[in-house]
Order: C-alpha cells, then sequence, then structure tokens
C-alpha cells in the first residue's frame, strides 16, 4: 500500500493530508513536507536567472567526476603497455636523478613500453624527455594545482584531472609497473597507494622499483626494522619493492613482468 494513503508504517497513524499532499519524487529520490523543493529540475536548468552556485554542489561534482572517468578511460583504452615513472616536481636539471630519468624513459621506450608520469616539471619532465626524444608514447596525467603551471612541454599525450582519486585510477589502470625515482610527499603517496593496492589484491599484482638506493634506503630500512619488527607489515610486503641504482635493471624487471602477464 502507497504509504501516501495508507497507514503511517513508523507509527501505526495516518498521516495529515496536509503532510500527505507535499511529497514529490526527483528521480530516485523522495521529498515529503518542508523537503520538497519550491521549483522543479528542468526549471532550475532552463532558468538563466537566480543563483548559479548549483555548479559547485555535490550532484553537480559527480558529473564531473564521471566526465573524467570517461575522458581519461577513452584516451588511454589503446595505450598498450606501460610504465608510470613517479618522482620529484622539484628535481633540477643539473641533479644526477633528471638524467637517471630521462634515461629511463627512453630505455622503457626501447623496450616497447608508453611512459607515463604526472605530467609535471622535474623528474616527470625528464622522463616524458626520454620518452619523446626516443620516439615513443610520452603521457602526462596532470593534476589540478595553485603552484604548477599545466603539463611539461615533453608530454605528447597529456589530461589534466581535477580529482587526485580519478587520476590514481589511471596510473593503476592503464601502468603495468611503477618505477619510482626520488620524490616528496606526492610521490610516497603514489608509492604506498601501490603498496597497500597490491598487499591488499584489490589490483593484479605488479613490479614497484625504487631508483635511487642511497635516497630510499632509510625508509626500506625503517619499514623492515620498525614496521615488520613489531609485526605491523609481513616480509612479503617488503618483497613488493625492488630497491636499485641501475636503470637497466629497472627496465628489466618490467619487461619480465610483461612476458610473465603474457604467459598466464
Amino acid at each position: 500500500m502507497d504509504a501516501d494513503h495508507g497507514p503511517d508504517h513508523g507509527t501505526g497513524q495516518q498521516p495529515d493530508q496536509g503532510a500527505s499532499a507535499r511529497s514529490r519524487y526527483e528521480g530516485p529520490v523522495r521529498f515529503r513536507r518542508s523537503q520538497v523543493p519550491s521549483t522543479t529540475t528542468d526549471q532550475r536548468l532552463l532558468d538563466s536567472r537566480g543563483p548559479h552556485d548549483w555548479v559547485h554542489t555535490d550532484p553537480w561534482r559527480v558529473m564531473r567526476i564521471q566526465s573524467e572517468f570517461v575522458e581519461g578511460f577513452g584516451q588511454l583504452a589503446e595505450l598498450g603497455a606501460a610504465v608510470a615513472v613517479f618522482g620529484s616536481a622539484r628535481t633540477k636539471p643539473d641533479e644526477p636523478s633528471y638524467a637517471q630519468a630521462e634515461e629511463l624513459g627512453r630505455k622503457l621506450v626501447e623496450a616497447d613500453f608508453a611512459v607515463v608520469t604526472g605530467g609535471g616539471p622535474g623528474a616527470m619532465e625528464a622522463a616524458n624527455r626520454g620518452a619523446s626524444r626516443a620516439g615513443g608514447v610520452s603521457v602526462g596525467l596532470g593534476i589540478e594545482l595553485p603552484f604548477e603551471d599545466g603539463l611539461n612541454d615533453w608530454v605528447d599525450l597529456g589530461i589534466n584531472f581535477r580529482y587526485f582519486f580519478v587520476r590514481k585510477t589511471m596510473f593503476v589502470k592503464y601502468a603495468q609497473g611503477f618505477v619510482v625515482l626520488p620524490g616528496g610527499l606526492g610521490t610516497l603517496d603514489e608509492l604506498f597507494e601501490a603498496l597497500t593496492l597490491v598487499q591488499t589484491r584489490k589490483v593484479t599484482e605488479f613490479p614497484i622499483v625504487l631508483v635511487g638506493t642511497d635516497y630510499w634506503r632509510g625508509l626500506v630500512d625503517w619499514m623492515r626494522d620498525t614496521q615488520l619488527a613489531s609485526g605491523k607489515i609481513s616480509a612479503a610486503d617488503l618483497d613488493m619493492m625492488v630497491l636499485t641504482d641501475d636503470v637497466d635493471e629497472a627496465v628489466r624487471i618490467m619487461v619480465a613482468a610483461r612476458e610473465e602477464d603474457q604467459r598466464r
């Protein structure tokens, strides 16, 4: 029996007729009494007068989020085998890790991988530069930030996102492995998200290589001596990462993982 015309199932009493009259559906949402909007959805859509703060409300944000997923999936669906390279936007061109990132981008392309970065300056720019100069697919997945000005000039296929979590989904979905160069909080965020997703089996296992033993050794030692020693992680969690200074080794690990995946 319709609740508007039958008993109130919460109280066993009949609702008053005035309350019954004030009831309306908008899509899957039901409004009653004081919550019934004074205008319809179509009326608000077609009315150019009045406040425009509705474009900043959560329902509208859902549409923007959806559009970012659609755009990302559409542009990257045919990317092919790809490796994500993470590293600091603050890496200077005269630093050894800049040259290392450029070499990595080039050698990944030579191994038939597309190179995907966050599209920013520093180590990301270097990896994109190496990939683009080698004639490969150089991808930048940027993020709207108040202190960065768009994608670097070596990005040949670029997508700029509003939402971090949409961008992160693209990295995980379309990369077959992660190579992590020295970096800051953003780099750590990507590293630990990847480790967590692999550990919890939310994604198919893929290789994670840390390049720069002097930079990363302290972190890995702390994880082993503190987290592992106190039982907060397992030895298998540490085995998810390979620590190296050798770009060629990083590329070999990615190639081996791709070949193993093809045999499955």
